[in-house]
């Protein structure tokens, strides 16, 4: 990988785990996925192994794919020390998050002490000074809501993340629930935190296909992100392209964001699942063929740069 390159004073950078880059080097981008994910949830599917996140880079780079944005937050075995060398070997940008899942992720004397030490603050320096000790800076914030609406947790988390955004002009990704409840997101985040639409990135819409609210949520001026096509015994991903079909005709085309969302071990190329390259090696051309290769490439290449750049503060 060549070093990342310079931006111009008070230009808008996307924040890797190897430095700050201009928004047009990020290339071909996975705008959701997992490196590194631990969870109680997910007992015996940790993605823990950097021989297996190394070699799920290579696949990816050899499928044509530049860059990938993690979205695991604090406290799930980011393995932040180890996202530097592992983008340096396959040439791949690597962003980092830091951020607050649902609490059924975490034990609770964890966010007993988030709570008593400050969210926003440890969001704050973390995307400022570094996870821990590891140097590695964060480049997003990630939270998440719940099924249909939005619990204390969700709230509490999203106003630190709203806090955190107004501090550092972070982005903020969420994790939606089966895809749903995006307009009480942009309630909370935009209407009731002020921070800007378009540093708003609205996850898991492809698990919830409704239109209209897909439309109302782009209208607003959120990126919508379609991540998790890996799951392709799920219904709702093979109505995803009629989703995309239907925002690029309404105009929308360059408020989308595709990514894959490996979550769990068995779903990694390597070890037999589709992995990150099915976003390209399949995905991409069924929305070539819906849509157009224009709104493809814009989806891949262009948008992810614009949603996750931000000014960020000396």
């Amino acid at each position: 990988m060549t070093p990342p390159g310079r931006a111009a004073a008070g230009s808008a950078t996307v924040r890797t785990v190897l430095g700050d880059i201009p928004p047009a080097d990020l290339g071909v981008c996975d705008a959701h996925d997992h490196l590194f994910l631990r969870s109680p949830r997910l007992p015996g599917q940790e993605l823990d192994s950097p021989a297996s996140a190394a070699g799920e880079l290579a696949a990816f780079h050899a499928a044509g794919g530049r860059s990938v944005v993690q979205w695991t937050p604090h406290g799930m075995g980011r393995r932040a020390e180890r996202l530097p060398g592992l983008a340096r070997a396959a040439g791949v940008h690597v962003v980092a998050a830091t951020g607050l899942h649902q609490a059924v992720h975490y034990p609770p004397k964890t966010l007993d002490r988030l709570r008593t030490h400050g969210l926003a603050e440890l969001f704050v320096r973390e995307l400022t000074e570094g996870v821990g000790t590891s140097g590695v800076r964060a480049g997003l914030i990630k939270v998440a809501g719940g099924y249909h609406g939005l619990d204390a947790h969700a709230r509490w988390t999203m106003t630190a993340a709203a806090e955190a955004h107004h501090a550092t002009g972070a982005p903020i990704a969420v994790h939606l629930e089966l895809g749903t409840a995006p307009l009480d997101v942009l309630d909370l985040l935009c209407a009731d935190s002020a921070v800007p639409p378009h540093k708003v990135i609205l996850g898991h819409l492809n698990r919830h296909p409704d239109l209209t609210v897909h439309r109302q949520a782009a209208e607003a001026g959120a990126y919508l992100a379609f991540d998790g096509p890996s799951r392709a015994h799920h219904a709702t991903d093979w109505r995803m392209p009629d989703a995309v079909s239907a925002l690029v005709d309404a105009g929308f085309g360059d408020r989308l964001l595709l990514g894959g969302d490996t979550t769990t071990a068995e779903a990694r190329s390597v070890d037999g699942g589709p992995g990150m390259p099915h976003l390209l090696r399949r995905v991409s051309p069924l929305l070539r063929i819906a849509v157009g290769e224009e709104p493809v490439r814009q989806i891949l290449t262009v948008s992810p740069g614009r949603a996750f750049g931000a000014e960020w503060p000396c």
